[in-house]
C-alpha cells in the first residue's frame, strides 16, 4: 500500500467514528428521536461534516492553517444544532443549558482564535509537516479531531440536550469555579508564553516564569480543570446510561498527558535542552502539571 494510503489510518478512522457513535447512543438512550436520531447525533454529524468539508481543499493545498480553527467552529455548530434542537421541542432555554453552551462556546472561540493567529504567525504546525502529503493520514486526523469534539463535550452535548429546569446547586457552584480557575489558568499561561516568545532576548529558551513557574504546562491543567467543571455542572442532570459521557474529562486528561501533549512536548524539551543546568534544576523544582499538588523543596541551611 503507497504512503498515502495506510490499513493502519482507516482502522484509525473506524476508531474514531465507532467510540463516540457509541458513546452517543449512550447519552441519547434517555431521549426523544427528532428525525428518526437520537439528538446527539445531529450535533456529532455536525461535527463530522465540518471537519470532512474543511479537510478537502486542506489537503489538495497541502495545508494545516485551518485544522484547529475548523475544531472551533464545530463546537460553536454542535451547541448551536443543540441548543435549536432543544429549543424546538422544549420552547425554553433552562439556566444550566444556558450557561453549558455558554461556557464551551467561550472557551472554543478563544481557543481557536488563539491557535488560528499562532499558525498564521509560526506559518507551520510540526505536528503536520509530513503526514499532511497523505491521504489517510491527514484524514484521519481530521476525523480525530471531530472526534475529539465529540467525546470532550459529550456530557455538556447531552446536558444541554435534557434541557432540565433543575435548579442550581453546589455541583454547578463547584463546577463554575473549577472551569473559571481552568479558562483563567489556560488564557494567562498562553498570554505569558506568547509574550516570552516575542522577546527576541529568549529565543531558543525556555519559559519558567509567571504561571510556568509553579507547572511545567499550566495551559494543559488549565484545560483538563476546566472540562472538569463542565463535568460537574452536567452531571446532576444526566439521567441513567448517560452518566457514561463522564469520561469526557478523563478522556481530555489522558489525551493531553500521555498521547498528543505534555509526553511528546516534554520529549522534545528533554532533546533540547536536556544538558542544560537551568532546565535539569527547573524540572526538579517545578511540577509536571498539578501546581496545587507540588511541594518544593527548598536547601536547607544548618
Amino acid at each position: 500500500m503507497s504512503r498515502s494510503h495506510q490499513l493502519a489510518d482507516y482502522l484509525g478512522i473506524l476508531l474514531f467514528v465507532t467510540v463516540p457513535l457509541l458513546l452517543g447512543y449512550s447519552s441519547g438512550f434517555q431521549t426523544i428521536t427528532i428525525g428518526g436520531l437520537f439528538p446527539i447525533y445531529w450535533v456529532f454529524a455536525s461535527s463530522y461534516l465540518i471537519h470532512l468539508i474543511a479537510f478537502i481543499p486542506s489537503f489538495f493545498y497541502h495545508t494545516e492553517k485551518y485544522f484547529d480553527f475548523t475544531g472551533m467552529v464545530a463546537y460553536l455548530s454542535g451547541i448551536l444544532v443543540a441548543l435549536l434542537l432543544v429549543y424546538q421541542r422544549d420552547s425554553y432555554l433552562s439556566f444550566r443549558t444556558i450557561s453549558l453552551a455558554f461556557m464551551v462556546s467561550l472557551w472554543s472561540l478563544r481557543l481557536g482564535i488563539f491557535l488560528f493567529q499562532r499558525i498564521i504567525l509560526e506559518k507551520e504546525d510540526r505536528r503536520f509537516r509530513e503526514v499532511k502529503y497523505s491521504f489517510s493520514g491527514f484524514l484521519q486526523a481530521w476525523i480525530i479531531s471531530a472526534a475529539w469534539v465529540c467525546l470532550t463535550a459529550a456530557n455538556a452535548f447531552t446536558a444541554i440536550i435534557n434541557n432540565n429546569r433543575e435548579s442550581v446547586h453546589l455541583f454547578f457552584l463547584i463546577g463554575f469555579i473549577l472551569w473559571t480557575i481552568g479558562f483563567s489558568f489556560e488564557i494567562i499561561a498562553d498570554h505569558q508564553k506568547k509574550c516570552f516568545k516575542k522577546d527576541q532576548k529568549n529565543k531558543n529558551n525556555f519559559i519558567s516564569t509567571g504561571l510556568w513557574s509553579i507547572s511545567r504546562h499550566p495551559n494543559y491543567f488549565g484545560e483538563i480543570t476546566l472540562w472538569f467543571g463542565i463535568a460537574l455542572i452536567s452531571y446532576p442532570v444526566l439521567e441513567g446510561w448517560q452518566t457514561a459521557t463522564l469520561v469526557s474529562p478523563l478522556f481530555v486528561y489522558i489525551l493531553l498527558t500521555r498521547i498528543t501533549g505534555i509526553n511528546l512536548l516534554e520529549k522534545k524539551s528533554n532533546l533540547k535542552w536536556g544538558n542544560n543546568v537551568k532546565y535539569q534544576e527547573y524540572k526538579r523544582k517545578t511540577p509536571i502539571l498539578f501546581p496545587l499538588l507540588y511541594k518544593r523543596k527548598e536547601n536547607q541551611t544548618s
